[in-house]
């Protein structure tokens, strides 16, 4: 009987180092918790808009098997309008502040802007999570570099207003590889660790439906940068259209989950989830089949 092969990137770093004395160990599946501290994001906004609603459900993540927990105070749906940096920090920081006082889990803060990372980071967040790959903001270089954070490099065509506006690629994962190229080589010059990058190749942002599912299909493809890599497929809106059907975003956990693990069977090394406890049983399921390989 013919064993299923898994892409197994062998060279990727199996640690990520976080602040002195703290790190992240990459030798499975890991899984981030999205926590949107947003009134507007495309399918839990205002669900965790308070930060005691926002660090309960944290921790309720954690429970339930997150290792970093993704901390967001704008929506990037498709259409979003951006958000004020003194806004977007009263909706993180405080959270970013109680979750560090509770636990020791990975935090990261999902944000392009600077001054809210910078924040974010002296308030105990650990990772940062740009969306633009360091192109709408040009001094959060300096901020990760200065706090020598790990960064995850997103790609994304167009902004969050007008990414679905007619996107368009003549061979999608060549692109975005080409995109990360430049952006690994852009950051690493100005004076970014190379270790501490991570890349995103953006399910949904700025993606047609044929688009995303290709990335899925080629997903090994991102490995060849020898740093780890998110498969971000979470509740997206591709999954629908593949459905046929105009489902609620909430209850696309079966295509959410299969879309996760064509990542890591891919090579992905983190899966960014909205439902932790599903994830992380298919993982553990995955995980068993591998064992026996």
């Amino acid at each position: 009987m013919r064993k299923q092969v898994f892409h197994r990137p062998e060279d990727i770093p199996k640690e990520l180092q976080l602040a002195p004395g703290r790190q992240l160990t990459l030798t499975r599946p890991l899984v981030m918790g999205i926590l949107n501290c947003t009134p507007d994001s495309f399918s839990d906004g205002g669900l965790h808009a308070t930060p005691e609603m926002a660090v309960e459900h944290a921790l309720k993540m954690e429970e339930q098997g997150a290792d970093i927990i993704d901390v967001g105070g704008e929506s990037t749906r498709p259409g979003a309008q951006p958000v004020e940096e003194d806004e977007e920090m009263q909706r993180v920081i405080p959270v970013i502040q109680r979750l560090r006082d509770l636990t020791d889990i990975t935090i990261s803060i999902d944000t392009y802007k600077a001054k809210v990372a910078d924040a974010a980071l002296k308030a105990g967040a650990d990772i940062v999570n740009d969306v633009s790959a360091l192109r709408f903001d040009t001094n959060l270089m300096g901020v990760v570099i200065e706090h020598k954070a790990p960064i995850i490099l997103m790609h994304m065509q167009g902004t969050p207003r007008d990414m679905q506006n007619d996107p368009h690629y003549e061979d999608c994962v060549t692109e975005i590889c080409v995109f990360f190229e430049r952006r690994i080589k852009l950051a690493v010059g100005h004076g970014v660790d190379r270790s501490k990058i991570l890349l995103d190749p953006g399910l949904g942002f700025g993606k047609r439906v044929r688009d995303n599912l290709e990335i899925l299909a080629r997903f090994n493809e991102f490995t060849q940068f020898k740093v780890p890599v998110i498969v971000a497929a979470s509740r997206k809106g591709f999954i629908g259209h593949v459905h046929s059907s105009d489902i609620p975003a909430e209850e696309r956990l079966g295509g959410s989950l299969a879309a996760a693990m064509m990542g890591i069977v891919g090579g992905a090394s983190i899966v960014r989830a909205h439902d932790v406890k599903e994830t992380v049983e298919a993982l553990k399921v995955l995980q068993a089949v591998r064992s026996v390989e």
